[in-house]
């Protein structure tokens, strides 16, 4: 488990961070079995946790993306250019 307290959300970016770490350990292949597990678990709680806060971020841009008369107005997301 990460230094975060169990039971306060961690924010996107520092969840995303130790899942990219844990995909890494995993990848190595060289934990035991048992470690591995762990990791395997705590990572999918974390990759439900971004799931699930990038669900709510898309929920928050349609809202704001509602026009006056309560239709949803869909415009393609862009990257910026860099």
């Amino acid at each position: 488990m990460s230094t975060e307290q169990i039971g306060t959300e961690q924010s996107f970016e520092s969840s995303y961070k130790e899942l990219e770490s844990i995909v890494e350990q995993l990848e190595a292949g060289d934990l035991p079995l048992e470690q591995s597990l762990e990791l395997y678990e705590q990572g999918v709680r974390l990759w439900r946790q971004c799931h699930k806060r990038l669900d709510d971020a898309e929920r928050r841009v349609e809202v704001l993306l509602k026009g006056g008369d309560g239709n949803l107005t869909t415009m393609p997301f862009s990257e910026p250019e860099s």
